[in-house]
């Protein structure tokens, strides 16, 4: 008698994936293209690999911040109330220095759009 060809079961495959769960990175790209735009010199790899967790280390406070800053005022969305109260912490705004001219100084204007909105009145522009 013939019998079917059954397939062979793979070993050690099961439904669930092996991996463990990774957390979510900065691209090293972007960090290596931010940092070279404010060195404008040649940085060795060990130093570049301290950069990359410093930021790391900022951002993941910058995040627990955010988050502590959004759940004391009992939301559960970050605001720019927020970003702008953890910048005044962090010294970056002041009376002196507004977060308007943080934006205007350091972004691009297409962000700057987006971030300050301005009503345009025929030629004129009114902020």
């Amino acid at each position: 008698p013939v019998q079917l060809l059954q397939p062979k079961p793979v070993p050690g495959r099961s439904g669930r994936s092996q991996r463990k769960p990774r957390e979510p990175q900065i691209a090293r790209s972007l960090i290596k293209e931010v940092f070279s735009f404010f060195v404008k010199m040649p940085v060795t790899r060990e130093a570049f690999e301290i950069v990359e967790k410093c930021s790391e280390k900022y951002f993941k406070q910058l995040s627990s911040d955010l988050e502590a800053y959004t759940s004391h005022a009992g939301r559960k969305t970050v605001e720019m109330a927020d970003v702008e109260m953890l910048m005044r912490r962090q010294g970056l705004v002041t009376d002196k220095m507004p977060l308007n001219v943080l934006i205007e100084r350091h972004l691009p204007l297409e962000y700057r759009k987006l971030l300050i909105p301005v009503a345009v009145s025929g030629n004129r522009m009114i902020p």
